[in-house]
């Protein structure tokens, strides 16, 4: 069976990987020239700057799956743990009214009031139980949480979180992308706190995982506690692994063609390039909504329409290398609400989360969804700097120049879930359905946008198709 992969980042490449384990035949197809996608790790200075995802996380439905990647691929030995008791899960900070502010970290620090709250945080139990349900499809994660634990809790929390994860506006992101089962909960029992207890008490079964993701190395990360972990060298490690190991399979890498058209006949798939024509049994677009959009225009429309819906945000990342230690707070870093009306949407701590000797490395990233209002629309990388440096001084309290810096601007790197995303989403997959398209959608348009979400949608739709 020939497959033809559109995409070499890190979706597009485990897609590949796992189709050649099947003994299927794959070729991946990139526009550009280089691995990896939005995964980009550069060594400067002796020091390794990360200037996508920075860490993967060990929980979820997806961290099993992506630890047993790693081991496949041999990547035990590079694999760099957090654990759950380390200072860089413990401690998050968010900067409002000013002030850098640690978020609870304990029961007891729940309990009591500190700022930027005007009241314990678990006050917002009481709110949730006396506030009756609305009935909705769908709302904004930032109206769903006003509603129901409290304006304070939405407005620094939630904005901060999303503006942390998907460079986001919680007034537009939908409540299913975090807060699904809690959405569901009011939906189904009339508020969170009666909805989880119900389920608790309903003893829910468990859930099967997925199979061929049990491993070694995840039942060494469930034993030793890891909350989150990267790789020596930097995460763009796994995608060259990745990118090796689908050539020693048979599979084939070709970089610089892009694909300009797709057309399905008789149950098959026509891919174009500029230079190629592809006969395939099946394609695996892992490219961004936006993206696929126009290769479907001028034989599906209107799902060509639904893609095209999907919008997406830049965000300018600023890596800095200080020499000394000199942060006051030893955290994963903070992140900015959206109440503070800044370009600056957080910053990583990336010296507290893996020690690099006897320096301070930052990675400042600003924009998203903002990125016009507050940096035009094409900021020069020393205007970015400046701004960077500006604000490490003023929260950080660090006055002294970086002694090395890499400036980049990530060109919608991130597709926003808003309201009604996920009605999108069924209706673009029932269209492909219906119609028997030999085509399978991966990458994070669609069902997750972080790393492990990726990896496991491109395991699943090649289970899919494997299973017909």
């Amino acid at each position: 069976m020939m497959n033809v992969v559109l995409g070499a980042g890190i979706s597009g490449l485990s897609a590949a990987h796992y189709l050649l384990k099947t003994a299927q035949k794959a070729v991946v197809i990139e526009s550009s020239g280089n691995l990896g996608g939005w995964i980009r790790s550069v060594r400067k200075s002796n020091i390794v700057f990360e200037q996508g995802p920075h860490t993967v996380r060990v929980a979820g439905d997806g961290g099993p799956n992506t630890l047993a990647l790693l081991e496949d691929l041999g990547l035990e030995d590079r694999v760099s743990a957090i654990k759950s008791d380390h200072p860089a899960v413990k401690n998050r900070m968010i900067y409002v009214n000013k002030h850098l502010h640690m978020l609870p970290t304990s029961i007891m620090s729940l309990l009591t009031t500190s700022p930027p709250f005007s009241k314990p945080i678990v006050s917002a139990i009481f709110q949730d139980l006396k506030t009756p349900p609305k009935v909705c499809e769908d709302e904004s994660i930032h109206e769903f949480v006003e509603r129901r634990l409290g304006k304070e809790i939405a407005d620094y929390l939630i904005t901060a979180m999303i503006r942390g994860i998907c460079a986001g506006d919680g007034k537009e992101i939908s409540v299913k992308f975090l807060m699904k089962s809690l959405h569901e909960a009011e939906q189904n029992h009339g508020s969170i706190v009666k909805g989880i207890v119900k389920n608790v008490l309903k003893k829910q079964p468990v859930k099967p995982r997925l199979p061929g993701t049990e491993s070694s190395l995840y039942n060494k990360a469930r034993n030793e506690k890891w909350s989150i972990w990267s790789l020596t060298g930097g995460l763009e490690v796994l995608p060259t692994t990745l990118a090796t190991f689908i050539h020693k399979l048979g599979g084939k890498i070709n970089l610089n063609e892009q694909c300009t058209e797709i057309k399905f006949d008789s149950g098959k798939a026509i891919v174009k390039t500029r230079s190629c024509t592809y006969e395939a049994d099946h394609v695996f677009s892992s490219l961004p909504a936006y993206k696929v959009a126009p290769l479907l225009q001028a034989q599906h429309p209107i799902v060509a329409r639904e893609l095209a819906s999907i919008p997406t945000v830049s965000v300018a990342v600023v890596n800095l290398q200080y020499e000394g230690k000199l942060l006051s707070q030893e955290a994963f870093g903070f992140l900015v609400p959206s109440t503070e009306n800044l370009a600056l949407l957080g910053i990583i701590f990336d010296s507290v989360c893996f020690p690099s000797g006897d320096n301070t490395v930052l990675t400042v990233m600003m924009g998203g969804r903002w990125f016009t209002d507050f940096l035009g629309a094409d900021p020069s990388p020393q205007k970015l700097l400046d701004m960077a440096v500006g604000y490490v001084r003023d929260i950080l309290k660090i006055s002294v120049q970086p002694q090395s810096h890499i400036v980049s601007v990530l060109r919608d790197c991130i597709p926003q879930y808003v309201v009604g995303h996920h009605g999108r989403v069924a209706r673009i997959k029932q269209y492909i359905n219906e119609n028997k398209l030999p085509l399978s959608l991966i990458g994070s348009s669609f069902d997750g946008v972080g790393v492990n979400d990726v990896i496991l949608c491109a395991r699943r739709a090649v289970n899919n198709i494997h299973l017909k």
